[in-house]
């Protein structure tokens, strides 16, 4: 059992048996049985695995800001292409000035890429579409 708030009261569980000294193994955790219609193995259609995919292509990526005040101020578009992108973050460089910047995704709203840009094969059930 994970622990997410401090408690001084938590505490954790004794896995020993005391008759025999021995570990007793942690009860089997729940392993989901199926999978969604259409699942594909290794397919991940998650935004940053996408950018990942398209290093190095020429867009336009835009970011917008919440928690800043003034309606110019709370947007950022950046044109460049992607340098890297993690399960967090987005690196973009520009391409006027060779710029890197380091965006957190919870900021980023969309990408316009100036060509063709590649994507996970589309199926259904079992054939490729």
């Amino acid at each position: 059992m994970v622990q997410y708030y401090w408690n001084t009261n938590y505490q954790p569980p004794n896995y020993y048996n005391p008759n025999s000294q021995q570990p007793i193994s942690p009860p089997p955790t729940q392993i989901p049985s199926g999978r969604p219609p259409g699942f594909v193995e290794g397919e991940r259609s998650y935004i940053e695995n996408i950018l990942r995919l398209n290093i190095g292509k020429p867009g336009t990526f835009h970011f917008s800001f919440a928690d800043v005040t003034g309606e110019a101020r709370n947007t950022r578009s950046i044109t460049g292409s992607v340098k890297a992108a993690g399960r967090d973050h987005v690196i973009v460089t520009a391409s006027r000035n060779q710029h890197d910047f380091l965006f957190p995704m919870i900021y980023f709203d969309y990408a316009e890429f100036s060509e063709p840009m590649e994507y996970f094969p589309q199926t259904i059930g079992s054939r490729e579409v």
